[in-house]
This record gives C-alpha cells, sequence and structure tokens, in this order.
C-alpha cells in the first residue's frame, strides 16, 4: 500500500502506481516486499533496492536464476522504473502512461529516484478490526497501531531511523509468533513436534497434531502429522501424511521429524524407532532436482489454499496434497477422472471421529462412471451424484449471508473433473467426507465458533444407492420419513412398439449408455427402434467446457438408484422419459370413452382458451423474438471488413425488440429524426427510460450489412470511456437496427465548424476532447484485447456527451489486427479524402500509423477551427496540413489558431499541439509517433520533440467520398462536406 493510503487512507492512481513499483521490483528479484533476507539491514525490499542503486550495485538484487538468461540494460531499467514508482511523494510518481512509454521504447534521461517510503511494519494488510483475529505467523491483519501511527505529525514521513527501528521492535515484539514459523521446507530444514509451517496468508498450518485431545502440543500422546486451518479455534484438520498410524502411543520424541531428503521426498521419520513412517515415493524429476536448482534441491511449501506442494526451483511441481487429499475437498482441490489411467483423486474417510487412520468410504470420479462422483463403501457404491448435464459454473449463494460458493465442471480430452470455489470475503467452507459415509458442505460461522452444514449427502436413507429396487425411487423431497415409490405404470412387460411417458424432477438411474451428440429427436429415436431399451434422457450441452454438443443416456435394464430431487450436487433433476406398456394402464367403459371426452372438451376448452391466451401470445412473441435473434446472428456471421471471425454467439449485448424500438422513435418519426448519412438514418427515442440513438439501416445497402455486423462485433468486445457505447441491435426482416447511447451534444464537427455554436468550444474544452481522443485510440491500438484501426477517424464521427467528454463512433470501416501483425494491405480502400494516410489512399496500406495520421489532421482541425478542404486556405495551400506546416516553418505557427479561442488558451499547450499533429501527418508512416507517445506529450509535455517533416501532399478531388472499384464514381458530385460511408452515428 502506498504510504499516503496506508497513513492516511488516500488514494488516487498514483496508489496503484505504488504497487506496481513494488510488484516489479519483486519480479526482478524474485523476493517478496517483506523478505526475511532483508530484514536485518533493510525494513523492506524497495528500501534494499534503493540502497544498492544508490551504491551502484543494483545488478546484486536481480534473481540469481535469471542472471544468466537476462538483458541487462532492460532488467535494470526495470529497477530504476520500478524505484520512481516507489517514492514516498506521490506527486514524484510517474503515471502509467509514461510507465508503459518507458518499458516499451527505453530511456536514457530518467530522473534519479528520491528514498521510498518506510513503514515500520513488515507485510502488513489493512481491514477493519474483527472480534475473531487470530494471531498469524506470516502476514498479519493490524489496524489499531495503524491508526495510532497516523496519528504521528504528517509533515513529514521521513522518521528518524533511530524511530523506525525502535517501532519495528514494539512491533515484532507483540507478535512473537511472526518469525516463529515460515511456509517451506527445504534440503537441511526439519519440522519437528512443536513447530509449524504457516501458509504466506495465514490460513492454514502444518505440523503435528494429536486427534484424541484435539491438541498440537508436543507432549500429547498419539501424534499425526497434518494440515489444519490456522485461523479459526477449533482445530480442524483436512489432511493427514500418516494416516495409517501415528508417530507413538506415548508422548513424542523431539527427534520425530520431516524433512526434505537429498532425493528430493518428504520424508517423516519416528524419533523413537528411526523407522519411516510415510514418505511422497516420488521418483520423476527429483533426480535433477539439484542440478536445475543450482545446487538447491527440492522445496516443499505451504500455499494458502492449504495445499502443501513439493516443487523444484524451477517450479516444476513434483507432488501436491491436493492430489492426495485427505477427507476434505477444499477450494482450487480437483474430484474427479483421468481417462488414460482410469483414476482420479479420491477423499478417503476417517475410521472414527479421533482415528485419522483409513476408514470404509471414499468419495471421487469412477472411470465406469465418468459424468458423475460417486461414494463408496469400501468397493461397493454408497451414493452418487446425478450424471452431469453440461452446466460450467453453478452458483449457490450461503443462507443467511452474502458469500457464494461456485462448482465449475471440466472435461476435456484428457479428464473431466469437478472444483469448486469461493465469493470474496466467504467464511472458510469445505466438503467432508465423515466416518458415517456422508458428504457434508460445510461453512464456518464466528458467531458460532463451530462449523454449520449446508449440504449433506445421501440426503436421507433412501438415497442411499439401490435402496428403493430396480424401478423404484426415493420419494418426494418433502416427505417427513424415506419412502420409496414405483415408476408410474410398471405393472406389465414393455412392447416394442410401446410409447414413453415424460417423469420429471429425477436422479436419473445408474447404469445407463452414453451416446453422446444426438439432437432430441435423435435420442429418442435411438431408445425407441431398440426393442431392448427401456428409458432415454436428452441434455443440452450448448455453451459447456465439453467437446459435445448435447448428452444421450439411454437404459437397457433394470432402472436402480433414482431420486426425486429439487437440486443435486449443484444440478437439478432431469426428466426420464420412461417406455410404458399399453396394458399398463387402466381400462374404461365404453360409453365413458365416448362421454367423458364431449363432456370435459364443452367445459374445459373455454376455460383453457381465458387462461392460454395470454400465456400463447407470450410464447409466440418469444419465440419470434428467439427467430430474430437466430437471424440477426446469421447475418453477423457474414464475412466482413473485420479481417478475424469472431463468433457472433459470444456477442456481448443485448438483441432489442423491434417493437420496443418502434415505440421508443414513434414509429420512426420525422419528428425523432436527427440525423441522416450514406446507409439510412438516425433516430432520437426513449427506450427503458433512458435516451437512446437508433440508426436504421437503408435496406438496399449491401455494404450497411457490412458495417452492421463490424459495429456490432467490435463495440460489443470493446469498453472504454472514450468509444461510444452500443446499447443493442435488431434485426426485423429488411431492417437493420443498431442502439447507441444518445449523445446531447451531437458531434464535433457541429460545434467545430458552424459559427453560431462554435464559441461553447473554449481551448481547455478543445484540449479535453484532444486528450480524450487520443486516449480513445490508445486503447484501440494497444489496450484493448482486440488491436482495432479505425481507418475513418473525422470530426463528424467523435461524438460529445453532455459533458463534452469525446466518444469515437462509427465502426463500419475497421479491421482487427493479430497480435503481431504491424500492416495490411487491401484493394478495397473506403474512407474520407483528406484524413486518409497517403499509403492507405494510392496503395491500400493500413496500420495504426493511418489512425495516427488521421489524429493528427482532427487535431489541426480542433485548433484552427477549419475543415481539412477549406476554402479559405485552398489559394495558397493545397489543404489544412501544408498550411500548417508552412507557418510551422516560418514561425508563424499562431496564425493558423481559431480566432474564436486566442483570447483564452494557453499558447504553449496550443503550439504543443500543433507540434504534435504536424508530427502525426508526416508523409513517411515510420516518422509518425505511436498513440502511446502521442498521448504521453499531451499529458505530460516536451521540449524535445523532432522538427516534423513535410506532410504528405496528392492531388486528391475536394473531400469526396471514395471507394476504389466502386462502380458508378464517374458520375458523384463534389460536395463541400466531409461524408463517409458510414456516417451513421446517434448524435
Amino acid at each position: 500500500m502506498a504510504p499516503e493510503y496506508a497513513m492516511g487512507g488516500i488514494f488516487s492512481m498514483k496508489s496503484d502506481v505504488y504497487s506496481f513499483g513494488v510488484l516489479l521490483l519483486e519480479i526482478v528479484s524474485g523476493s517478496r516486499i517483506s523478505s526475511t533476507d532483508f530484514i536485518e539491514d533493510f525494513p523492506n525490499l524497495s528500501i534494499y533496492a534503493w540502497n544498492l542503486w544508490n551504491e551502484g550495485k543494483a545488478k546484486n538484487m536481480i534473481d540469481p536464476s535469471i542472471v544468466a538468461s537476462c538483458l541487462l540494460d532492460e532488467v535494470m531499467l526495470c529497477i530504476h522504473v520500478g524505484l520512481l514508482c516507489v517514492q514516498e511523494n506521490l506527486n514524484d510518481r510517474p503515471l502509467m502512461s509514461y510507465v508503459m512509454l518507458i518499458l516499451e521504447n527505453g530511456s536514457n534521461s530518467l530522473p534519479a529516484p528520491n528514498r521510498p517510503a518506510y513503514f515500520a511494519q513488515r507485510d502488513i494488510e489493512m481491514e477493519q478490526p474483527r472480534d475473531d483475529t487470530q494471531n498469524s505467523n506470516n502476514t498479519v491483519t493490524l489496524t489499531a497501531q495503524l491508526q495510532s501511527a497516523s496519528q504521528v505529525s504528517s509533515s513529514s514521513m521521513d522518521w528518524p531511523a533511530s524511530a523506525s527501528t525502535c517501532i519495528a521492535f514494539v512491533f515484532l515484539i507483540s507478535w512473537p509468533s511472526l518469525c516463529a514459523s515460515d511456509d517451506w521446507l527445504a534440503i537441511g530444514k526439519t519440522l519437528s513436534p512443536g513447530a509449524t509451517l504457516v501458509s504466506d496468508g495465514g490460513a492454514f498450518a502444518m505440523g503435528f497434531f494429536s486427534p484424541s485431545s484435539n491438541s498440537t502440543n508436543a507432549t500429547s500422546s498419539g501424534l499425526y502429522l497434518g494440515i489444519w486451518y490456522n485461523n479459526i479455534p477449533k482445530l480442524t484438520v483436512v489432511w493427514v501424511a500418516d494416516q495409517a498410524a501415528p508417530i507413538a502411543d506415548h508422548p513424542s520424541s523431539p527427534a520425530s521429524t520431516l524433512a526434505v531428503a537429498s532425493d528430493g521426498n518428504l520424508v517423516l521419520s519416528d524419533g523413537a524407532t528411526g523407522r519411516v513412517l510415510w514418505k511422497t515415493n516420488v521418483t520423476a524429476g527429483v533426480n535433477s532436482s539439484a542440478s536445475s536448482g543450482g545446487g538447491v534441491g527440492a522445496v516443499a511449501v505451504l500455499a494458502n489454499s492449504g495445499n502443501l506442494v513439493l516443487r523444484l526451483p524451477d517450479g516444476t511441481a513434483l507432488w501436491e496434497t491436493f492430489e492426495h487429499p485427505g477427507n476434505a475437498f477444499l477450494p482450487g482441490m480437483k474430484i474427479g477422472v483421468t481417462y488414460r489411467t482410469r483414476g482420479g483423486v479420491r477423499l478417503v474417510s476417517w475410521k472414527g471421529a479421533t482415528d485419522p487412520s483409513p476408514g470404509n468410504f471414499s468419495f471421487g470420479g469412477d472411470p465406469d462412471r465418468p459424468l458423475q462422483v460417486v461414494i463408496w463403501k469400501g468397493s461397493r457404491v454408497y451414493w452418487r451424484t446425478n450424471p452431469w448435464k453440461g452446466y460450467m459454473v453453478d452458483s449457490n449463494y450461503q443462507k443467511g449471508g452474502r458469500s457464494a460458493i461456485y462448482t465449475a465442471v471440466v472435461s476435456t480430452d484428457e479428464e473431466i473433473y469437478a472444483a469448486f470455489t469461493l465469493s470474496d470475503g466467504a467464511p472458510p467452507m469445505q466438503y467432508t467426507l465423515g466416518y458415517a459415509g456422508d458428504l457434508r458442505l460445510q461453512s464456518w460461522s464466528n458467531e458460532t465458533s463451530s462449523w454449520a452444514t449446508l449440504a449433506k449427502y445421501p440426503t436421507r436413507a433412501c438415497s442411499v444407492f439401490g435402496s428403493c429396487g430396480p424401478f423404484g425411487y426415493c420419494g418426494d423431497v418433502t416427505a417427513t420419513a424415506s419412502t420409496c415409490y414405483c415408476l408410474p405404470g410398471r405393472r406389465a412387460p414393455v412392447r416394442c412398439g410401446d410409447g414413453f411417458v415424460a417423469v420429471a424432477n429425477l436422479k436419473l438411474p445408474d447404469w445407463y449408455l452414453h451416446v453422446g451428440n444426438r439432437s432430441y429427436d435423435e435420442c429418442a429415436a435411438e431408445c425407441r427402434r431398440n426393442c431392448s431399451c427401456v428409458a432415454y434422457a436428452y441434455a443440452n450441452l450448448t455453451g459447456s467446457s465439453t467437446r459435445d454438443a448435447t448428452r444421450c443416456l439411454v437404459w437397457g435394464g433394470d432402472l436402480v438408484d433414482m431420486e426425486k430431487v429439487v437440486g443435486t450436487w449443484g444440478d437439478f433433476g432431469e426428466t426420464l422419459y420412461l417406455r410404458l406398456a399399453g396394458a399398463g394402464r387402466k381400462p374404461r367403459t365404453s360409453a365413458l370413452r365416448f362421454a367423458l371426452p364431449i363432456v370435459l372438451a364443452s367445459v374445459l376448452i373455454p376455460i383453457c382458451i381465458l387462461i392460454c391466451a395470454p400465456k400463447i401470445k407470450e410464447i409466440i412473441k418469444k419465440k419470434y423474438g428467439e427467430n430474430n435473434k437466430r437471424r440477426a446472428l446469421r447475418v453477423l456471421s457474414i464475412s466482413d471488413e473485420l479481417g478475424q471471425e469472431i463468433p457472433a454467439k459470444d456477442l456481448e449485448f443485448p438483441f432489442v425488440e423491434y417493437d420496443k424500438i418502434l415505440v421508443a422513435t414513434d414509429n420512426f418519426s420525422e419528428a425523432s429524426l436527427i440525423g441522416k448519412g450514406g446507409f439510412g438514418k438516425v433516430y432520437k427515442g426513449v427506450l427503458d427510460g433512458r435516451e437512446v440513438a437508433v440508426k436504421r439501416l437503408s435496406s438496399w445497402s449491401e455494404q450497411g450489412i457490412v458495417e452492421f455486423r463490424n459495429e456490432v462485433v467490435l463495440i460489443a468486445k470493446l469498453q472504454h470511456r472514450n468509444l461510444v457505447r452500443l446499447v443493442g441491435c435488431s434485426i426485423e426482416g429488411d431492417e437493420k437496427l443498431l442502439i447507441y447511447e444518445y449523445m446531447p451534444n451531437k458531434s464535433l464537427d457541429a460545434s467545430l465548424f458552424k459559427g453560431k455554436i462554435k464559441s461553447v468550444l473554449d481551448w481547455s474544452t478543445r484540449f479535453k476532447i484532444v486528450k480524450g481522443i487520443a486516449r480513445g485510440l490508445l486503447y484501440l491500438h494497444q489496450d484493448s484485447r482486440l488491436t482495432i484501426i479505425h481507418r475513418d477517424l473525422k470530426a463528424s464521427n467523435i461524438l460529445l456527451d453532455a459533458e463534452m467528454n469525446p466518444k469515437i463512433s462509427d465502426f463500419g470501416m475497421a479491421r482487427i489486427f493479430g497480435n503481431n501483425q504491424q500492416k495490411e494491405v487491401t484493394k478495397r480502400v473506403v474512407g474520407t479524402y483528406g484524413y486518409m494516410a497517403p499509403e492507405y489512399a494510392m496503395g491500400g496500406i493500413f496500420s495504426m500509423k493511418s489512425d495516427v495520421y488521421s489524429f493528427g489532421i482532427l487535431l489541426l482541425e480542433i485548433v484552427s477551427g477549419s475543415k481539412i478542404s477549406s476554402i479559405d486556405l485552398i489559394e495558397d495551400s493545397p489543404n489544412l496540413p501544408v498550411y500548417a506546416w508552412n507557418l510551422w516553418n516560418e514561425g508563424k505557427a499562431e496564425i493558423m489558431i481559431d480566432s474564436t479561442i486566442t483570447g483564452n488558451c494557453l499558447l504553449d499547450e496550443v503550439i504543443l499541439c500543433i507540434h504534435v499533429a504536424l508530427l502525426c501527418v508526416q508523409e513517411n508512416l515510420n516518422d509518425r509517433p505511436l498513440m502511446s507517445d502521442v498521448v504521453l506529450i499531451l499529458e505530460k509535455g516536451s521540449k524535445s520533440l523532432p522538427a516534423p517533416n513535410r506532410p504528405a501532399y496528392f492531388a486528391q478531388r475536394n473531400n469526396n467520398e471514395v471507394e476504389q472499384g466502386r462502380n458508378g464514381s464517374q458520375g458523384a458530385q463534389n460536395s463541400n462536406n466531409t461524408v463517409t460511408l458510414t456516417d451513421l452515428e446517434g448524435r
């Protein structure tokens, strides 16, 4: 934490810069900020680095594992940047835009770093005081002490060294356990009774305990080696090493130890007899451990998840407790099946409440039942889950709290497994396999200081496997007692031509045949044509992590182990389609056969019409909307200008019903019309209580379909304060509609080039707009998850919100670049004359530097208040860039400043903008700066910019639309307005 935040609660962007600097120093050194390697001479890593820097020995802090392979200049630059970021005065720290520029381009003129901030604590995390706070052997939570420390004079945070040492000494005395343990074991370091390893975050501890006395006292009898929760008062063991037998039946010898042997294995030895009680038995990888670690062998580290990992110095894991668990299933652990080995991770119960030796029950994946997890009693199935039906993540909120548990299922070619994790701030939770065979989901309660059971499996006596026999199922969940019922109609043998009846909310029976990818009709036919098939079940897996899109299960024998359920293992019950014999139905008399349907029909039909009409209307409307959505997805799948295919199903915005848009725009009335363009019209409307702009694309325009897809795919994938936001889209027949957030101040050209209203654009507003556009372009080019070339940046495509913040719009011509792609060539040049870079207009070559050129043109227009092709300049100069460049070389650049802002502008800022613009419009694309450079210059200023070269000039006609190869271009009329093929944004 930055000093101003930790001591005074003040946070800003510079707080994150400080944290980034600390992280950068940790990455370079391979050491934590509070590493004990530095505690004797320096309070923390940043002070250590700063002292080495001042002594000219900064390379001494580089992680030894990268010394041979690193570029020293790069590492030294990172240390320098890290020290600039952790300076005590937040005003001395650089902005992240400056940091990005330095890391990407380097610098030979960085300032010397000032002394970093120093607190008298090691690795302190702040949070509100809690009554149940426990001592932690590593990361300490401390609030009261920090609050008192903040009362020290705020005139300076550079405390005298003696005072700092004194405070640190008091802190360490008040937490005596801080140095008593660590989270790792290596060769030469042992763990004995009475000592513990504590995970880095303090959540778990490892050591010796006595289950009979529920104690970790070293003098207790019957000690076991285990891992338990460190920060709750009740001893709760989650893993035991020597499950088969304790160390001894009498008070243990101090010589009993856990150590890392020379062969890389963890070994637990009995000090009384000298025998090996337990070891990891790792063979792969340990032989090279010493050589790969420069003489350092394997290391065992206790993670804050409760996982003890034995790994090599290069990070390779040799063994871990999560792959050899005890009776607890913890967040981050995987339970499932590996197809190749037909094995997997299993929990094993204790034999008794105080007896950790292996019990009769185990829990895990079954290779014969790959879609389920199972509890075994010995070698027989005791309980099983419902077959998985495709969900990837299922969330369940804890009753009475605000925390959630997320269960995930992952299916790959190699394995299928389940795992779970917890929401932020959730209390400790775990699944525990009890010695009686019950699997419980438990959550720790601070109020009662005990474990609360949130769920239990089996849920009741008849939930045990096979309790209700063939074709029987465990009764309704609302029943007070465990009762078995028969499936409906099972009174006569079935025949091949019999039909099926649906039985809902059922845990499906065991011993199914997994057919794989089938539609529902194909799955039903699979069972119908096989006379021995007695039932089938179908599930749609679309969107799941499995390679199959559907799941079809069929049964050919007795149906065993069924249960009426509301929810099972993170999932709901399913519908079983059961084949029934016609003879199983009750016979009717001939009178009833004819009279009953007539009577029922005359009574029920009118009632059904009254009741069902609204529902039918809703279903038709829903079906209609789904058809429109499918039609939209088909349109979004056509070939486009993007240069990269993005599945339409991944789009992250809503499809809006066409009827809603009609209401919002008053049926596209003239009163709602706010703009026109080459592809249609733009209407203002109110949708769900907010103002929107609806772009209505012309039905006859083929180009409009391409633009429609480009805008939908791109804007739906991008989020930035300086990009226009797409609210949704709709397709109705030939109608293609895009809905944007409404911009009350319309486009930049509406304010910039019209004399009556351009006065609202004073210089401070214009400069804010310039910097916002630059940040938006930087996001498109470098910071978004896609690299986007806009290709049509101009004043009419910059929208202004209520606070005059700029929003880049109109992505109809945009293209996506690959990660390493620098430029592309197209035979189809589209754009606006004057704004297009010369290499694009003349040769079809476009890149990020094409947008930089357009930005330079736009910047000159904002400064001058004149269009690129203004007739005021045409007599002496062919266009605005040449005009500006000539004035620059004559030392008269201020002449081109818009007369409406000369009285209120900062001349240095305006001249800087002209300089930057001229650099952006240079003819050679390699001479133009990147947008990261532009943003930095505009934010920080610069006195060492290079002189701009002559801008590009080619003999174009006055500001016409261009699209090479487009038929009928000869008949186009000249226009004094800047018009683009995609000028349809909402104003």
